[in-house]
């Protein structure tokens, strides 16, 4: 039964048509890259010749992630590490800027290397810039390993595909879903459970905008669903907490649920309250 079982899988592995990174090298590339950007305290008297070699290493470790696509990817595998890194100073430069809003928007922040050590919001935008890069040079699986990577990690799935602007703020961060196709202006705040999402997903979908859009300075409170291609939340909006949206929203609108709790002393009250859910 085993031998059965074994040529079982043998067949199914051998009926794959793409070859595939190494996940564990893929999670040990995105550390040792993130711990070179961000080296806080620990390696802070690191030369600048010490940091050109560790940079030379990780370009030959991106292009040994990226030998096994080499007959999927439109470039070689030479020319996206060139681009890969190229294109590194202007993301590291827009990460310090994150980096300034979560400071500057979080009053429990209290230093820059807080932020960096410790928000996992911060963490999955690192990780979502750096596979941004790749999926525009369009390479297949490795972005979607490194954004599942910090998925795992923070709770945030963020698309390697979504297109995101400068100062984005995540605060806690759980539950967040941003699709692929969404579009997500400068100055954005986005807080825990929040969902970008599609209206329904089917597989003839996969070419055409699914996600919404999200304009300049919009902040999305926590438990916020936002659906659909053609959605369009406006610029300095105000999404509040635990709202659903299939539909565009003005520049300028606050949109909120209506509710009200109330508030009774219990020795009055006459209904049962130990509730089994």
């Amino acid at each position: 039964m085993n031998h059965d079982f074994a040529e079982i899988l043998n067949k199914v592995n051998n009926s794959y048509c793409t070859d595939v990174p190494s996940m564990v090298d893929t999670h040990s590339f995105v550390n040792d890259l993130v711990h070179l950007l961000f080296p806080i305290k620990e390696n802070k008297n690191i030369s600048k010749l010490e940091i050109e070699l560790k940079l030379e290493r990780m370009k030959l470790r991106l292009k040994e992630l990226l030998i096994p696509l080499s007959n999927e990817i439109q470039h070689t595998p030479e020319e996206v590490v060139t681009e890969f890194f190229r294109s590194l100073p202007e993301i590291y430069k827009m990460l310090l800027d994150d980096a300034d809003t979560f400071m500057k928007s979080d009053p429990a922040a209290d230093c820059v290397e807080e932020v960096i050590l410790c928000y996992p919001g911060y963490y999955a935008i690192i990780i979502y810039r750096l596979a941004h890069i790749i999926y525009d040079l369009e390479v297949p699986v490795l972005p979607r390993v490194m954004s599942e990577y910090a998925h795992g990690k923070t709770g945030i799935d963020i698309h390697p595909g979504a297109d995101i602007g400068e100062n984005f703020f995540i605060d806690h961060g759980t539950g967040i879903v941003i699709g692929e196709t969404a579009q997500v202006g400068n100055n954005v705040k986005i807080y825990q459970g929040v969902t970008l999402g599609a209206l329904y997903v089917e597989k003839k979908l996969q070419q055409t905008k699914r996600h919404p859009t999200i304009e300049n300075d919009v902040i999305i409170y926590a438990g916020s669903t936002i659906l659909g291609g053609n959605t369009v939340i406006g610029h300095n909006t105000i999404i509040g907490g635990n709202v659903w949206i299939t539909e565009s929203v003005l520049p300028q609108s606050v949109v909120y649920r209506q509710h009200k709790s109330v508030i009774r002393e219990s020795r009055s009250f006459d209904e049962p309250i130990n509730f089994v859910i």
